[in-house]
């Protein structure tokens, strides 16, 4: 840690600094001839209007996706704390990346859209920290978010200007994309040490509560995320309202049946943090669409559902036959509902719910999306095997205290603990 990750850190940021030089510039400071094939100035009041929803999808990002994943014991540190890391570089380099792209040479201008596909590109490699969570180095991550963030802005650009799919909130190429970029990466990184478990990869009381702050934060600005780059008016209205209920219809579903599957009909408090949210994944490729609030409470509910089901049954398969260690279960939060909205996009097309696009393209973008999304992770994956960047060794996994500084009873392995026949927390002291 000493020298590779300051190296590294500093290393990328004055890259940034570089290529941020040359190719980006404020969206007003166009060029003449832009100027002269355009009626109007940039619309920098659409950047003011458009701000509140960034503002949303920043907190989901940095708050949300971070203190979702603060559940195990020893780790929210690492939790919180990577989850700004990464984000913080992402952002910038998503920038880059999806602004080359899409700007095909020329200088990229930024505008208030740049910014919030910069942080949806963040996303993306935050579904699939949690694949990894607590198994891999800082390095590791850093190169890793270079790496998906380049493969992703290419899947993206692929599913938009080429096939010309429609996914506004991006079930495809951010949710089903990073949660199967991230097991990829999980498989390849296989740990048979953790075969039987570690005993830090457990939640105590507070750190669920922790993880719960994580799920309300992204639970209230979903639709914000799933409208943020819709068309202004009835396309972006019809992303929240579809959004909103589905995200509602969710719960319902979820509860009913963690409880359906849990010891003497107990909520599972796995499922309520994660299986809630899967209603706003899986309505994401077809929230802009004119499919009818009920038909997303429906899509809201049988993701619920599905992700509940993943959790109880999907999960120990992966581990045990599959050799993939999903520490957060992205593949029930992100994976499935993500392939559930790509599916419903197919079908909501076909019944001409949208003229944007063909059930062909859509079922391309799905598959694009998947297929990348595994090559790209088992080529990460093999790269992050290379023992020079520091992976932790299976007895240092899930613990803060191999990269930070951490208090003194956190550091002698102390920790709370439930006293059975009680309903309190006590120190081991």
């Amino acid at each position: 840690m000493r020298f590779k990750f300051p190296l590294l850190a500093i290393g990328l940021e004055v890259g940034m600094i570089v290529l941020f030089a040359s190719f980006v510039q404020y969206e007003m400071h166009q060029d003449t001839h832009q100027r002269s094939n355009s009626t109007t100035a940039p619309d920098v009041d659409r950047f003011i209007e458009l701000y509140p929803l960034f503002q949303d999808v920043h907190v989901m990002i940095f708050v949300g996706f971070g203190f979702l994943m603060t559940f195990l014991k020893k780790y929210g540190f690492s939790s919180v704390g990577i989850n700004l890391l990464i984000a913080a570089l992402g952002l910038q380099w998503g920038t880059l990346v999806q602004g080359i792209l899409h700007s095909l040479g020329q200088k990229i201008h930024i505008g208030i859209k740049n910014m919030i596909n910069a942080d949806f590109s963040t996303a993306t490699v935050l579904i699939s920290f949690g694949a990894v969570l607590g198994k891999i180095s800082p390095v590791q991550m850093l190169i890793m978010t270079i790496i998906e963030i380049t493969i992703f802005a290419g899947n993206e650009h692929l599913v938009a200007e080429v096939f010309k799919a429609s996914d506004i909130g991006a079930s495809m190429t951010i949710h089903a994309f990073g949660a199967y970029f991230g097991l990829a990466v999980a498989g390849v990184l296989y740990r048979p040490g953790l075969r039987r478990g570690h005993d830090n990869e457990e939640s105590v009381y507070h750190s669920d509560l922790f993880a719960m702050i994580g799920t309300l934060f992204l639970w209230i600005f979903w639709p914000s995320f799933n409208s943020a780059i819709a068309d202004a008016g009835e396309k972006q209205y019809k992303a929240v309202v579809n959004t909103y209920f589905s995200l509602a219809a969710c719960v319902l579903t979820a509860y009913a049946f963690s409880s359906l599957m849990g010891h003497r009909g107990k909520l599972d408090m796995v499922h309520i943090q994660n299986a809630t949210l899967a209603g706003g994944v899986a309505v994401g490729t077809c929230a802009d669409m004119e499919i009818h609030p009920c038909i997303a409470m429906i899509i809201g509910s049988v993701a619920g559902m599905v992700s509940v089901i993943g959790f109880k049954f999907l999960t120990p398969i992966f581990a045990t036959k599959l050799r993939i260690q999903d520490t957060c279960g992205v593949h029930n939060l992100h994976g499935l509902p993500g392939v559930i909205g790509g599916l419903t996009g197919i079908v909501a097309v076909a019944l001409g719910a949208s003229d944007r696009s063909t059930p062909a393209m859509q079922a391309a973008a799905l598959g694009s999306s998947i297929g990348t999304a595994a090559v790209g992770g088992l080529v990460t994956g093999l790269i992050l095997k290379i023992p020079i960047w520091g992976q932790p060794s299976d007895e240092n996994c899930y613990d803060d205290s191999v990269f930070w500084e951490v208090p003194r009873w956190r550091e002698h392995g102390n920790h709370f603990h439930e006293h059975s026949g009680h309903n309190q927390l006590e120190p081991d002291l």
